[in-house]
C-alpha cells in the first residue's frame, strides 16, 4: 500500500517542489522576471503524461507490473537527470515532456497494482490511503522546495524527484509481479484498443463528461503553472508562496474529504451539477472583482475568491471522471486509459492558452476559471440534454 501510494505521488512531486523554483529558473534563463514561460513546465510534464497511459496500460498487460514499472521509472529518472542538467530552457522542457512520460507508468502500474490485490471494501481503504498522500504532497512539498532553494539551487530540486525515482524502484524489487497468468495478454493487440476506443467515443454521456472534465482540470493545470508569479508579480509575496500554496491545497483536500462523505447520500451527478453551477457563480464574481479592480484585489478577497473555485475542483475532477466511466464496465481498464489520455492532454492544452495570456494581473487566471467553468457547464448541459441533478 504504502510503495503504490508513494509510486504516484511521485507525480504531484515533481510538479509542486519545483514550484517556488520558477523565479530563479527565470533569472538563471533570461526570461525575464515577469516571464510566464515557465508555466510551461508544468503543461508539458502533464502532457508527457497523458500520451503515455495507454502504451503503458498495454505493457502492464501484456509484460508484468514489475517490468513496466521498471522502464517507466528509467524514463522518469532520464527525464529528471536531463531537466537537472539542461543548458537551455528549451532542453529543460524537452526533458520535462520525457519525464512525464515516465510520471505516467507509475500511476497506470499503481492502480493496476491495486486492482490486481484488492476488491472491494479493502480496495476502497486502499484508495482512500493513496488520496490521503496525494492531499499531503501538495500541501507540503513547495514549502520543502522553498526551504531546499535557501541551501542550493533549483537544479538541486530535479535531482531529488530523480533519487525519489531510484528510491522507488529500489523499493519496488521487494513487490511480486500482481498480474496473474491467465490475465497476461498474449501479444500486443491494437484491435481491442480501437473497439473500447469506439465504445467511448460512442456514448453520449463518457463523451460529454470527459470534455467537462477536460475544462476542470484544464483550469487546474493553468493555475498549477501560474499560481507562483502571481503571488510574486501581483502581491509581492513570492516568500510567502509556499504557505498559500499549501493552505489552498488544504482546501482542494478538504473538498475530496467532504466529497466521500456526501458521495453515497447525494450522488455523483447531483454533486456535479450543483457544484458546477457554484463554480460558474464564483468564478464569474472574481472575473468581474479583478475587472473592476484592473486585475489586484485586495489579496485576502481575492484568496477567497480563488479557495471557492478550487474546494469546487476537489469535488468536480474525481466526480467527472466517474460518471464518465460510469457505463463503461464492460472495456473499463483501456476506456480509463483513454479518458485520462484525452483529458489531460485537453487540460494541457488550454491551460498553455491560458497561461499565454498572463499579463502581470491576476485577470488571466480568474478569467481562465470562469471560461473552464462555462464551458464545462455547457457540456455537461448538452449532454444530459437540460435536464441537471438527475438520479446516477
Amino acid at each position: 500500500m504504502a510503495l503504490m501510494a508513494f509510486s504516484m505521488a511521485l507525480a504531484a512531486l515533481s510538479i509542486d517542489i519545483i514550484l517556488p523554483a520558477f523565479d530563479e529558473m527565470r533569472a538563471d534563463f533570461g526570461l525575464g522576471a515577469d516571464s510566464n514561460r515557465t508555466a510551461s513546465i508544468v503543461s508539458v510534464f502533464f502532457l508527457g503524461m497523458a500520451v503515455a497511459q495507454l502504451p503503458f496500460g498495454l505493457l502492464a498487460d501484456r509484460f508484468g507490473r514489475k517490468a513496466t514499472l521498471t522502464i517507466g521509472l528509467s524514463i522518469f529518472v532520464v527525464g529528471a537527470v536531463g531537466s537537472a542538467t539542461a543548458g537551455s530552457f528549451e532542453a529543460v522542457l524537452t526533458f520535462r515532456f520525457l519525464w512525464g512520460i515516465g510520471a505516467a507508468a507509475p500511476r497506470v502500474v499503481s492502480l493496476s497494482v491495486v486492482r490486481d490485490i484488492f476488491q472491494g471494501d479493502g480496495m476502497a481503504r486502499v484508495m482512500s490511503f493513496i488520496a490521503g498522500v496525494f492531499i499531503v504532497v501538495p500541501v507540503v512539498a513547495p514549502g520543502l522546495g522553498a526551504l531546499l532553494l535557501r541551501v542550493a539551487d533549483w537544479r538541486f530540486l530535479f535531482w531529488l524527484c530523480a533519487g525519489c525515482g531510484v528510491a522507488v524502484w529500489l523499493w519496488m524489487l521487494r513487490l511480486p509481479e500482481t498480474l496473474r497468468p491467465e490475465y497476461r495478454m498474449e501479444r500486443l493487440r491494437i484491435r481491442p484498443v480501437l473497439r473500447a476506443g469506439r465504445t467511448v467515443v460512442t456514448d453520449r454521456q463518457a463523451v460529454g463528461y470527459t470534455i467537462g472534465l477536460t475544462f476542470v482540470f484544464g483550469a487546474f493545470i493553468s493555475y498549477l503553472g501560474s499560481s507562483e508569479l502571481v503571488w510574486e508579480t501581483v502581491y509581492g509575496r513570492g516568500d510567502q508562496f509556499p504557505i498559500i500554496f499549501g493552505g489552498l491545497a488544504a482546501v482542494i483536500g478538504v473538498a475530496m474529504v467532504t466529497n466521500a462523505v456526501i458521495v453515497p447520500r447525494v450522488g455523483a451527478r447531483r454533486i456535479i451539477h450543483g457544484a458546477l453551477l457554484a463554480y460558474v457563480a464564483t468564478a464569474g464574481l472574481g472575473t468581474l472583482i479583478a475587472v473592476l479592480t484592473g486585475g489586484a484585489p485586495n489579496f485576502w478577497l481575492f484568496m477567497v475568491l480563488l479557495a471557492l473555485p478550487l474546494f469546487f475542483h476537489g469535488l468536480l475532477i474525481p466526480n467527472t471522471n466517474s460518471v464518465a466511466m460510469g457505463r463503461l464496465g464492460a472495456v473499463a481498464g483501456t476506456a480509463s486509459a483513454i479518458i485520462g489520455a484525452a483529458s489531460i492532454l485537453g487540460a494541457s492544452l488550454v491551460a498553455i492558452v491560458v497561461n499565454a495570456l498572463f499579463d502581470g494581473t491576476v485577470t488571466p487566471m480568474i478569467t481562465g476559471f470562469f471560461g473552464a467553468a462555462v464551458g464545462a457547464l455547457v457540456a455537461i448541459v448538452v449532454t444530459e440534454r437540460g435536464k441537471l441533478f438527475g438520479a446516477t
